[in-house]
């Protein structure tokens, strides 16, 4: 599931402190696509930390499977997507929604079902956030 639901991140944006240690840092990006991030993120963290990069370059506001063609080539913006691509056990998934837009989409569904049928840990359990980056 968790593959599968990675690819939502098809469409959208991550803010600069997101990926700038993906795109300074790590050996397993595009070099031509870390720097075309760097022009909008600063190394030095504080200048630029709200500025917004699509996460997906080509075509950030469809819903579709480009998002694994990104990562086969090297061009995931965030290391946790990367990391769904980088010779490990969910390489093969990966391959396999970057040719077949419907294997996706058909994995993606019941994955988002399955997701949306969590319930929320309260009271001494857990607590929802105000703010998700921290704690109430």
């Amino acid at each position: 599931d968790l593959v599968a639901l990675s690819g939502s991140h098809t469409i959208g944006q991550a803010r600069c402190t997101s990926f700038r240690g993906h795109i300074y840092n790590d050996t397993d990006i595009d070099p031509s696509f870390a720097k075309l991030r760097q022009k909008n993120c600063p190394r030095q963290s504080g200048t630029g930390d709200s500025n917004l990069a699509p996460l997906d370059l080509q075509t950030p506001t469809h819903f579709e499977n480009n998002y694994y063609k990104n990562l086969i080539n090297k061009k995931g913006l965030l290391h946790s997507d990367q990391e769904l691509f980088n010779g490990g056990s969910t390489d093969s998934l990966v391959q396999t929604y970057s040719k077949n837009n419907k294997a996706f989409t058909s994995d993606f569904v019941p994955g988002m079902i399955k997701m949306g049928d969590l319930l929320p840990l309260t009271g001494s359990k857990g607590e929802i956030r105000k703010n998700c980056r921290r704690m109430n």
